[in-house]
């Protein structure tokens, strides 16, 4: 079974206008640039592991705060992932990683099942007060997920299991998050259909 996953969606507010296009059966190739660099290399990680060709341009109110570009970001990348993914037929729907990043070690389970659902642990104490490279506030790590996991109707684990720097705990979740999506949104030859017991995801 091929694939021809392409979406592309956009969100425009008085706050932010992304532009966004992903390609779920690609190569990892990226263009990112959101205006907030450290979540460009998390975005870029994303694309890389996740083997999905993805294209961001995001304009936001960064001289007031990250924030709005960060969540209106990940809301369109879960919008389009969602359209990419299509009816879901012959998919492997389920994916897991355990990623290390030196000290630091994240373990993630991907369920692609239509039903927005987000648990995230394991992050140690202050982790989200961290400014992880002076522009990227820690809290933001799991807003993020938040968004992509309700936009794009995934079920996802995430635990941190060790961890020290804050840039490392970051990347080793959303390298962690990036292989079990990888995993999950593949074709498998031996699932007919859609894998559900409902015949819908």
């Amino acid at each position: 079974m091929t694939g021809n996953r392409i979406a592309t969606a956009s969100r425009e507010t008085s706050e932010s206008k992304i532009d966004l296009t992903i390609n779920l059966d690609g190569t990892g190739r990226s263009d990112i640039d959101t205006g907030v660099p450290f979540y460009d290399h998390m975005l870029t990680a994303f694309a890389k592991h996740s083997l999905s060709d993805l294209t961001i341009k995001a304009v936001g109110d960064v001289h007031i705060d990250e924030h709005h570009t960060i969540e209106d970001t990940a809301i369109v990348l879960g919008q389009a992932i969602r359209e990419a993914l299509g009816d879901k037929r012959g998919i492997a729907r389920y994916g897991d990683a355990l990623v290390p990043l030196d000290e630091a070690l994240a373990q993630c389970v991907v369920d692609i099942s239509g039903r927005p659902f987000l648990v995230h642990s394991g992050e140690p104490a202050g982790f989200e007060f961290h400014r992880i490279g002076g522009h990227f506030t820690g809290s933001m790590v799991r807003h993020a997920f938040e968004a992509i996991t309700f936009h794009a109707g995934l079920t996802v684990h995430i635990r941190v299991l060790e961890g020290r720097d804050p840039h490392h705990i970051a990347e080793a979740e959303f390298k962690a998050f990036a292989r079990a999506f990888r995993a999950a949104k593949r074709f498998d030859a031996e699932v007919d259909g859609v894998p559900s017991t409902k015949g819908a995801l």
